[in-house]
């Protein structure tokens, strides 16, 4: 029926990060048939705790079609017949990203993307979803997403509930000292490989990140202050829209990219094209979890790297806003460089230096 790992990783789901109460209404959203044990788990879980499964299951290629085919007014239906009418019965939303192709969506045209995005991903998710539910979501191990990841299927599998199992209460008391730190921090520089960059963060907001709404979980963030930034960066590689990217680059002024190059050109000009916000950036962030190392082709694991930033393209988080605007928020994951805190060097490459922060080194977070 299912595992014990994900009887365990239900556990971790229903009672850490979405504190789901006796009576409540969760709805468990799961997008690949691949992830099926871990939604049985959940149903089990829930009910067992006397709360309310609504229960979604998609398939991936019907995913695609309606993508494909969808345009303003059947998006507008989708959302107002159905999905905000139910999103706004829920106390808590768990979403099981299980495709086993991360490209299956590479062709869906930038007109279709912008229609699901204004019409139904706004309202229903970002609008309703992030803000009235406590949600989580995660992706699930497959084949494919070893491949991905370059490791063997089972070393993958161990990897994956190692890094989505991982006490998170003790990441959350490893990033104290460096939320503090942060909350007194004016200017922040990024140097390293292909990277000088520097914005300003004073008077932002901090928002320490450790298995609340993503699973894996392990980051900080806030965002910069919007025309601050000024500087070049270089990404890891990335997919996005279901689109691949072997690696980005950045040049930007005032906040603004006014250059760039990368391994797909054409889909990156289309993507920065998107609308005016899409060249600037809505959220900053130090990637913390010590089990996840290398980028695998998956933003919800990617921006979570030890030794990581992302500074990202797109719309801000109501959370920790900072006046941008944009239908695309794409977490682009920068690995290894320098940060300057106020000038004082706080992490050499990968390793914080600094003795107060020196607990988010993964040595001292692992116990093996």
């Amino acid at each position: 029926m299912f595992n014990n790992k994900d009887q365990q990783l239900a556990d971790k789901i229903l009672n850490f990060s979405c504190e789901l109460k006796e009576g409540q209404n969760v709805m468990l959203q799961l997008v690949g048939l691949n992830g099926i044990g871990l939604l049985r788990a959940l149903v089990k879980k829930v009910r067992e705790m006397n709360a309310h499964p609504f229960v979604q299951i998609e398939d991936t290629e019907v995913r695609r079609i309606l993508a494909e085919k969808g345009d303003k007014e059947f998006w507008k239906n989708q959302a107002e017949t159905d999905q905000l009418p139910l999103m706004k019965k829920m106390d808590a939303f768990v979403g099981i990203r299980a495709s086993l192709n991360i490209y299956e969506q590479a062709d869906v045209s930038k007109k279709a993307n912008k229609a699901y995005a204004d019409y139904f991903a706004d309202p229903v998710h970002f609008k309703e979803r992030v803000n009235n539910t406590n949600w989580v979501v995660l992706r699930y191990p497959s084949e494919a997403f070893a491949m991905n990841a370059r490791m063997p299927t089972q070393k993958f599998r161990d990897f994956y509930y190692k890094a989505c199992l991982l006490d998170y209460s003790e990441l959350a008391e490893a990033m104290k000292p460096l939320q503090k730190r942060l909350e007194d921090t004016k200017k922040i520089r990024l140097e390293g490989e292909g990277t000088d960059i520097e914005f300003s963060v004073k008077g932002q907001t901090w928002i320490p990140c450790f298995g609340k709404r993503n699973i894996p979980d392990g980051e900080l963030f806030s965002s910069p202050v919007l025309s601050s930034v000024n500087g070049h960066i270089t990404y890891a590689p990335s997919v996005y829209q279901g689109k691949p990217f072997e690696f980005v680059k950045l040049e930007v002024c005032d906040g603004v990219v006014v250059d760039s190059d990368s391994s797909d050109n054409e889909a990156l000009e289309e993507i920065l094209d998107t609308d005016a916000g899409a060249r600037q950036f809505g959220e900053f962030s130090f990637g913390l979890n010590p089990v996840i190392e290398e980028p695998m082709y998956d933003i919800l694991f990617d921006e979570k790297i030890y030794g990581s930033n992302h500074l990202t393209l797109g719309n801000d988080y109501e959370i920790a806003p900072n006046g941008n605007e944009s239908n695309i928020h794409w977490d682009l994951v920068c690995i290894g460089a320098d940060v300057y805190l106020d000038g004082e060097k706080v992490r050499e490459g990968r390793t914080f230096i600094a003795d107060d922060l020196k607990g988010l080194n993964p040595e001292n977070l692992l116990s093996d």
